[in-house]
């Protein structure tokens, strides 16, 4: 699972009491609700399934596929011998198809376990994205999500780059380069950093 509200708060609180632009969009808006997710397989083949798609979609083709692959989307093994062709009829891309036959065959060959990543962030992040399909960014909001990574920061995240540009006063979008750089002060509290972003980023949107 990911960062607790009271995990949350205490990270923030640190954060604010040594950087005033924090302090002050934290009086202004709050704090953010906690963003959690199952720890497992299962987690990252529905993000899978739902990139591009909107969540009602994806939500309709997740039910057509579990029942593809037989009922039980934690049977990974069984995923991976569903034939492609099924999975497309589920309503996958020939894309996603293969991304998701590629997870389920890293999980039930054994050479990912959900349960045992490594401690270390970047190797989990590397271990993570030498899968078909999973980039940085996937790999990253994964642990951040259903982990609770309390460092982790998805630098490549547009909607986090606008706001961390606000909140600093960047005049213009920091690259993932320069978003990395600048939340680099925040250690080890980049985690809940970025959930406080998305959070004011929505609010900012309205």
């Amino acid at each position: 699972m990911g960062l607790s509200a009271a995990q949350l708060q205490t990270c923030l609180d640190a954060l604010a009491g040594a950087h005033p632009p924090i302090a002050a969009a934290l009086a202004a808006h709050g704090y953010p609700e906690p963003r959690l997710r199952p720890r497992g397989a299962g987690t990252m083949m529905r993000a899978i399934v739902a990139q591009q798609v909107s969540t009602k979609a994806a939500a309709s083709i997740w039910n057509r596929l579990e029942a593809a692959c037989g009922g039980n989307m934690d049977d990974l093994a069984a995923v991976a011998a569903t034939p492609f062709d099924v999975l497309r009829s589920a309503g996958l891309s020939g894309q996603k198809a293969s991304y998701v036959h590629a997870l389920a065959e890293a999980v039930s060959s054994g050479r990912i376990d959900f349960a045992a990543l490594p401690a270390d962030d970047e190797e989990a992040i590397a271990l993570l994205s030498s899968i078909k399909g999973i980039g940085r960014w996937s790999a990253e909001i994964y642990l951040l999500f259903a982990e609770g990574r309390a460092d982790v920061f998805p630098a490549g995240d547009l909607a986090l780059q606008v706001q961390l540009g606000r909140l600093l006063g960047e005049e213009a979008r920091p690259t993932e380069k320069r978003a990395r750089a600048l939340a680099e002060p925040m250690r080890p509290h980049r985690g809940a950093l970025s959930i406080f972003l998305w959070h004011n980023y929505n609010i900012v949107a309205l």
